[in-house]
């Protein structure tokens, strides 16, 4: 059980600084396009509509039907693996291969919105589908949704609460507050570091989380006799 909880303790931390790096580094680096929550993608796509934006921004609507087509890989992935985190592979070796295709494109520039930037970006929102995938799925596995942070707010604002109504005594109140530290902190953290290398590299800067997200499946894989972790 130990083993277990240090299993989750580590997965959240780490997804959740994933979503947050990638959700910030295609905003930065890819013409304000989220990757990990695509639902803000609407509200960037409506605001460049008014303001007169061109064609570009039709595209942000593509993320929609990918993102949607890699759940649908997700699942039919975790149907025929036994080991759950084996989606987590998956998604580190599509983020290595965005990133080493925005080298080999050249896209290191964000200032310029081209086709190889959009190429790229698609492929990050796949890699970001199946870890929403994961989620939905394996609900257990983290503290709660590493994607999507607003109902992990709402979750520590009310264990915030409750434990300063026990004065501060109630382990299970702290516990939940530890919990939503370690979420939110987090993807906060993820956000800051995908904004400060997707400035300065660009979306190569995608290898990093295809490179963690590996030490994470790895770092977590269960042992043979033992597949429910």
């Amino acid at each position: 059980m130990e083993e277990k909880q240090g299993n989750i303790w580590f997965v959240t931390l780490i997804l959740t600084v994933i979503a947050g790096y990638c959700d910030t580094i295609t905003f930065v680096a890819a013409d304000k396009i989220f990757s990990a929550h695509v639902t803000g993608n609407f509200i960037v796509f409506a605001y460049q509509i008014i303001k007169g934006s061109d064609g570009d921004a039709w595209i942000k609507l593509l993320t929609f039907p990918i993102f949607m087509l890699s759940v649908m890989a997700g699942g039919w992935i975790s149907a025929r693996f036994s080991n759950m985190h084996f989606l987590l592979l998956c998604e580190g070796v599509i983020l290595l291969l965005g990133g080493a295709l925005a080298y080999s494109l050249g896209y290191i520039d964000n200032g310029e919105v081209t086709w190889p930037m959009y190429l790229v970006t698609m492929i990050v929102v796949f890699a970001m589908g199946l870890q929403n995938a994961f989620g939905k799925l394996f609900a257990k596995e983290t503290y709660g949704p590493t994607t999507m942070m607003t109902g992990n707010v709402t979750q520590f604002a009310l264990d915030i609460r409750s434990l300063c109504n026990s004065g501060f005594k109630n382990a299970d109140f702290r516990s939940g507050v530890n919990k939503g530290l370690i979420t939110l902190g987090g993807f906060l953290t993820g956000c800051i570091l995908g904004a400060w290398i997707g400035q300065l590299f660009g979306l190569v800067g995608i290898v990093l989380p295809g490179v963690t997200m590996l030490i994470c499946y790895y770092g977590t894989k269960p042992d043979k006799n033992d597949a429910t972790l």
